[in-house]
């Protein structure tokens, strides 16, 4: 007995809440399942909108980490190499002026130079101490002249002939063709310097070499702003990637707006260069037409002392005044 009943009572209840409970379950089992399996896609579901935000997220801010990176690594390149860039060996300077001569045959084309010059000098009767003179200009000045004139003239030639690779490195890249495809292209087919220098970048890259080192030593050979953009637009997106072709496509409307503004500042700076090329020159010009009118009346600058110092002082004024307007007049861009 318990609480006052039998033991079998007790045992028919326990059975009887036992079966009710089971019905009970019976018939609420789908809808419990129902919504279990409702929650747990839910719960699926944002955990999978979290996983593709956090995805979607990751690759942007990471692809930032590295084009930062990326830069600063460039940066500091940038600022070794323009500091060569300025004053660059002469060994560099023969390549950026495209010629292969070697160090040591250029050395001795300047000595034989500077004796040519001496010895005309010395054969029309000239002062020795002017002829030793003459021989130094064209033992040191006169080479390393030539050699910037063909320097800058490559330059140029290579700078008329740059944004028209871009733009087919950039219809190639949007055909479909793998970017070394499109270099070597470049490499083929265009004109010179840009060829020479291309076909450089292509067999580096033959061997092995990074493409963003690759396209670097194309900046050493060719220092212009415009091939360091280039440079490292290139190393961007072998770094961090990107839509290649957009992004050389901008750089070729950059270079093509710089080749018009340079354009515009050279033809309005032509009238002030040639002002002051008139204006430099009218004194020699003046003292050339009265040595041959009355070569008395000029000669006493040239025989007397105080002649001497009044020349002298006019030449130094002189070439202030040329400095001046030639810096005035000179634009860096």
């Amino acid at each position: 007995m318990l609480f006052g009943m039998n033991a079998t009572i007790l045992a028919m209840i326990g059975l009887i809440g036992f079966s009710v409970a089971a019905l009970l379950y019976a018939l609420l089992y789908s809808r419990v399942s129902l919504q279990a399996q409702t929650e747990k896609r839910i719960g699926r579901a944002s955990a999978a909108k979290e996983t593709v935000k956090t995805e979607a997220k990751t690759p942007t801010s990471a692809r930032r980490r590295t084009v930062q990176d990326t830069l600063k690594e460039i940066e500091v390149k940038q600022k070794h190499k323009a500091s060569k860039s300025t004053n660059p060996p002469m060994s560099l300077r023969l390549q950026q002026a495209g010629m292969t001569i070697s160090l040591q045959k250029f050395y001795l084309l300047s000595a034989a130079s500077g004796i040519m010059l001496l010895l005309l000098t010395l054969l029309f009767g000239m002062n020795l101490i002017l002829a030793f003179g003459c021989g130094f200009v064209g033992a040191v000045s006169l080479p390393r002249w030539v050699i910037n004139f063909a320097r800058k003239r490559r330059q140029e030639a290579f700078l008329n002939e740059l944004a028209n690779s871009v733009e087919v490195i950039v219809r190639g890249v949007k055909a479909g063709l793998p970017l070394h495809d499109c270099l070597r292209m470049i490499a083929s087919e265009a004109q010179e310097p840009i060829r020479s220098e291309f076909r450089q970048v292509v067999e580096a890259l033959q061997i092995g070499v990074p493409l963003d080192e690759a396209v670097s030593k194309m900046y050493e050979h060719v220092p212009l702003p415009e091939t360091n953009f280039f440079a490292i637009v290139l190393s961007i997106q072998s770094k961090a990637g990107g839509n290649l072709s957009e992004a050389l496509g901008n750089l070729a409307k950059v270079l093509r707006e710089r080749r018009k503004m340079k354009a515009k500042i050279v033809a309005m700076s032509t009238e002030a260069k040639s002002s002051a090329s008139i204006i430099g020159a009218l004194p020699i010009i003046v003292a050339t037409l009265v040595y041959l009118t009355s070569p008395d009346y000029i000669m006493v600058l040239f025989t007397t002392l105080p002649g001497k110092i009044v020349l002298g002082a006019s030449a130094c004024v002189m070439a202030t005044g040329i400095y001046v307007m030639k810096r005035m007049i000179a634009f860096d861009f």
